[in-house]
């Protein structure tokens, strides 16, 4: 069995070193970091988790909060997973995926059987039950979003306010003028999800503005329903020239929708997309970009500083990226 010991000889540095780029406890220099860890991959060295838990103090275990319910996106979130997955394995650090849609409840289950040592907590919504709880806690969390009230929390997401606005500024610097909003399922805001409910805040206070005359509803996420709701809209706005969509799962029936209501994107609707950037690729929308694999990145690594005992920021917000594609044009070429 390959030993720490094993492991310094083969780096040239001293046991201790190779404990500190384990646990993290001290700062080590990026290159004597790189040395050891390849050391370790190289023997194959893999750390007794009962030895080190009772070196450290730890479980070297996180925890991820993910509740699986009504109008959440698994093909997206599942980037937020594997990116926390893979960053906490750089750590020495496994995920425990607590799916369980107990809210507060579950999270203080989890937290009193010492499993983990922290927490990452998804789906947030602006009045969340567990932000109480996890201001109390002994174990640290980062939310990859956030509530209302986010003092004395550590939350990480993408400015969706900014990005329902970019949306608008995109399409009206295009000369649009009648712009419609296709949202997510009606559940999710049903229970105030945050990012939702602040991309249609974004979206509604740019369109005034820049005095745009705008219609936003909520889409389910199958063909009959994208087609009424984006019948309803162009109903609600007969002269619509241009469509936000924050719905992945809707993403796929948009243009067949439009084209069965007689028209064509982009020529007669553009379309933006909030979404990840491959998905938007593989249908050609223009869209402002989903960072989840950032997002989950920057929330591990926030999470692990904040077990070391570092100092981090209470909130990060990635600003909005808009990369222009096939679906939208200057509202000129209609004519």
């Amino acid at each position: 069995m390959v030993t720490i010991a094993d492991v310094a000889r083969h780096a040239g540095v001293a046991p201790s070193t190779v404990s500190y780029v384990l646990t993290g406890k001290r700062s080590i220099s990026p290159q004597t970091r790189t040395k050891v860890r390849e050391s370790i991959r190289l023997l194959g060295y893999h750390p007794h988790a009962g030895a080190r838990a009772l070196a450290t103090s730890r479980a070297n275990v996180v925890a991820l909060v993910l509740p699986l319910r009504p109008g959440v996106h698994l093909p997206v979130l599942m980037r937020f997973v594997t990116a926390a997955v893979t960053t906490a394995r750089r750590y020495d650090m496994d995920v425990l995926l607590v799916t369980a849609d107990q809210g507060a409840q579950g999270l203080r289950r989890v937290a009193g059987s010492a499993q983990v040592d922290g927490f990452l907590v998804m789906d947030v919504e602006l009045d969340d039950e567990r932000v109480p709880l996890l201001r109390q806690m002994a174990q640290p969390s980062v939310l990859i979003g956030r509530p209302a009230a986010a003092k004395g929390l550590t939350c990480v997401d993408l400015d969706f306010e900014a990005a329902g606005a970019r949306c608008v500024d995109h399409l009206a610097d295009l000369g649009h003028r009648y712009i419609g909003f296709l949202g997510a399922p009606s559940v999710v805001y049903q229970r105030n999800t945050g990012y939702a409910q602040r991309t249609m805040a974004g979206f509604g206070a740019a369109a005034m503005r820049r005095g745009i005359a705008s219609t936003a509803m909520p889409a389910e996420d199958d063909y009959e329903s994208v087609l009424a709701s984006v019948r309803s809209l162009l109903r609600t706005q007969p002269a619509m020239t241009a469509l936000v969509v924050h719905n992945e799962a809707a993403l796929g029936w948009i243009a067949g929708s439009l084209r069965a209501l007689g028209r064509r994107v982009p020529d007669d609707v553009a379309v933006v997309a909030i979404c990840p950037d491959e998905l938007a690729e593989q249908m050609q929308l223009t869209s402002v970009q989903l960072p989840a694999e950032e997002l989950g990145r920057q929330a591990t690594e926030l999470l692990v500083a904040r077990l070391n005992g570092h100092p981090t920021a209470p909130l990060t917000l990635l600003p909005p990226k808009l990369s222009g594609r096939a679906s939208t044009a200057p509202r000129l070429r209609r004519a």
